[in-house]
């Protein structure tokens, strides 16, 4: 599994899949909303959680068809599928490979990104903590939809669109934790919420993908 976990993180930043790219797409996200809703410090401190949120989404998907697409091209897929480690088990490395390249830099990054849309100082803590509950899902469902989508010729498009319904719910309660954090209110309901929406996705899906890609190996 460790040998299986460097080897991702290895060709996630050798493809130009990594964290570079992801972080390139958030600072750009991040850097256009005051030009497009104009320079007021107060209308951009009470839309920054949910654009902070929304930045870290679409940085994460842009990474999704990558995954699994580089293994099914190179029939590494077809050999992962033959090991004697569970495809359930090969799916969450992957997703956890996803996560620690794309998912954990951005979490590490908000905080700075959010001194741009002058974040209130109360919600960096809230939206560290909501981006690290919160993105492990993102990962996990991203890989439910690139083993759905796997072996499609530019099948990117069609993961997107299969992908961000699954995403609204984490995007709604993550954002909400940091907008409550940042202005000094109860955060207790949505961060359970999304606490338990991370736990359940965790569970569940990785089983949901191994079906999936035994279905598009045969």
């Amino acid at each position: 599994m460790i040998a299986l976990l460097s080897r991702d993180l290895a060709l996630a930043i050798r493809a130009g899949g990594g964290f570079g790219l992801g972080l390139a797409f958030f600072l750009i996200v991040v850097t256009l909303v005051p030009f497009g809703v104009g320079p007021q410090s107060e209308l951009l401190s009470r839309i920054a959680p949910g654009i902070l949120w929304l930045g870290a989404l679409l940085a994460c998907l842009l990474s999704l068809d990558r995954i699994l697409a580089l293994d099914w091209e190179d029939g590494s897929l077809d050999l992962l599928a033959t090991a004697p480690l569970p495809m359930e088990g090969i799916v969450s490395i992957k997703a956890l490979a996803h996560w620690l390249t794309t998912g954990l830099p951005l979490v590490l990054a908000a905080p700075v990104l959010g001194l741009l849309l002058n974040l209130p100082q109360a919600g960096f803590v809230w939206l560290t903590l909501s981006l690290a509950l919160g993105t492990p899902a993102l990962s996990v469902i991203g890989t439910f939809g690139a083993a759905l989508t796997v072996g499609l010729k530019r099948g990117g498009l069609l993961m997107s669109l299969l992908v961000l319904p699954l995403y609204v719910p984490t995007l709604i309660f993550g954002a909400e934790v940091a907008r409550r954090g940042a202005q000094g209110m109860e955060t207790q309901t949505p961060l359970l919420m999304l606490a338990g929406i991370s736990l359940a996705v965790i569970a569940l899906l990785p089983f949901a993908s191994a079906a999936v890609l035994r279905v598009n190996l045969r």
